[in-house]
């Protein structure tokens, strides 16, 4: 008798990797808070595309038909939820984006003790090479350099401060950790957009005097303003 050889199993291959998500958080009414969504397509009609979203719900109480529908009109208008947040399972079906947990919208805290005499290091990012169109950089633990420009269609994500020592043609995402602190400094602004801990500007939102100026965009409240870096 001939022994039968037994057929190899392939492992299941996973790799775990983590993504910066837009996350939406509605409020009533409903159709208003859309028109603003509307407003925000109107000035840049690709700003969502491509890009992970998370609804959080926490802040309304939402039927699972009307979250349904929210989701809906999402989809109409090209933007793809990736999750819902803020609500009990039992209010989303089967055809729904899944229940998430787990998000960290801060900094992480260190349980290591730390000593009163020292303080902690800044983490930071430094780019000698342009920023191509089409690249991404996403750099949540600090302040990323540019020692270059950042092309048209580019991006910047960083969790602290955004420096550009030339033109910024780009995106420029700055304290996404929820740093309202962050700024962005460029030698040269011409930027599709800009945001700080969620506050953005469109390129129309940006003063025309300004364009082509050395510049900074910093938060006064929850108010963007970008004036002359002297």
């Amino acid at each position: 008798m001939h022994a039968i050889a037994e057929p190899t199993r392939q492992l299941v291959r996973m790799r775990g990797r983590s993504y910066v998500a837009f996350v939406f958080c509605p409020v009533v009414p409903i159709q208003g808070w859309l028109e603003e969504i509307d407003a925000t397509l109107a000035r840049s009609p690709g700003f969502f595309v491509g890009k992970p979203v998370v609804l959080d719900l926490s802040a309304v109480d939402l039927s699972q038909s009307a979250i349904a529908h929210l989701v809906s009109n999402l989809e109409q208008r090209n933007i793809r939820v990736l999750g819902i947040e803020g609500v009990d399972a039992a209010h989303l079906t089967v055809g729904m984006p899944p229940l998430l947990t787990g998000g960290r919208p801060t900094l992480l805290i260190q349980n290591e003790p730390k000593k009163p005499e020292a303080k902690p290091k800044t983490a930071s990012l430094m780019l000698e090479s342009p920023v191509r169109s089409g690249q991404s950089i996403v750099f949540i633990e600090g302040d990323v350099t540019v020692l270059g420009s950042v092309g048209s269609g580019a991006e910047i994500v960083a969790g602290g401060s955004i420096h550009v020592y030339g033109a910024l043609r780009g995106r420029a995402m700055a304290g996404v950790n929820g740093n309202s602190a962050a700024r962005i400094f460029c030698q040269k602004i011409e930027a599709e957009l800009l945001a700080i801990d969620g506050y953005y500007q469109t390129a129309e939102d940006i003063d025309a005097n300004l364009r082509n100026r050395p510049a900074q965009a910093w938060l006064d409240g929850d108010v963007m303003k970008i004036t002359p870096l002297n």
